[in-house]
């Protein structure tokens, strides 16, 4: 849907040369749709629609983490959320951090990416996989909660162990954001025989992406655990993205 009166040939080609550019890096055909300018619209909104095919025996789903799980993290939080912080609030988090790690956290939507297709590819090429789920609104601790949800179990993790990023935890303090409530696509959360953990990790930094075992998968009975310097706590809940605080 595009805007009356703010739309020209060149924002038309602009959309589409974007969209056909991300279907060849990620081998997906573009089959159409529909493009039409709408009244009462300030800016273009793109909507898709994605099917895959996959073997049966190859599916993994959110809710496939068993008893006894390591789980995986990869890349670190929040990628995304601490990109919109760095452009949407550049001129508020200028003088309170550097330039050079706000132009740096602004690049982080394409460095390292919110895409998570080139982790999840290595990781079932690697290793027996038993779930994968990708945090997006409300966190890393919404989406520990929605695959023990989805799975019917408990998790206990480590937060000494979660990669929280440097230009993550610089970009929150001064909103007074909690890091694992803040949108986080662009990290994976998968689980693992523990056995496999390690295989898993080194396949993923031999390609460049950086993962941590962060914690386990426990009984559901055991409840959702967040462990801070030795002390159990409940695994957080946040009711809105912590994003929403500043927007």
């Amino acid at each position: 849907m595009l805007p009356e009166g703010q739309t020209d040939e060149a924002l038309v080609e602009g959309i589409f040369a974007q969209l056909a550019a991300a279907c060849r890096e990620l081998g997906i055909v573009l089959v159409g749709g529909h493009t039409e300018i709408t009244y009462d619209l300030s800016r273009p909104i793109v909507c898709g629609h994605l099917l895959g095919e996959v073997a049966k025996d190859g599916l993994v789903t959110t809710g496939g983490a068993q008893v006894g799980d390591a789980i995986v993290l990869t890349k670190g939080v929040a990628v995304e959320g601490t990109a919109i912080l760095a452009r949407e609030k550049a001129e508020e988090l200028a003088g309170q951090v550097p330039a050079d790690l706000l132009a740096r956290a602004a690049r982080f939507l394409h460095d390292p990416g919110i895409s998570v297709v080139r982790e999840a590819q290595i990781a079932v090429r690697t290793v027996p996989v038993h779930s994968m789920h990708d945090p997006t609104e409300g966190g890393l601790a919404t989406g520990l909660h929605e695959l023990a949800d989805a799975a019917g179990v408990g998790v206990r993790v480590k937060l000494a162990a979660v990669p929280i990023l440097s230009e993550c935890q610089q970009l929150c303090a001064p909103f007074d954001l909690n890091p694992l409530g803040l949108i986080a696509s662009g990290s994976l959360l998968l689980t693992v025989a523990p056995a496999d953990a390690e295989a898993l990790c080194l396949a993923l930094r031999r390609e460049g992406i950086t993962a941590a075992v962060i914690g386990e998968v426990t009984p559901s009975a055991a409840g959702r655990v967040l462990v801070v310097e030795g002390r159990e706590r409940p695994l957080p809940r946040f009711d809105q993205d912590e994003l929403a605080k500043v927007f």
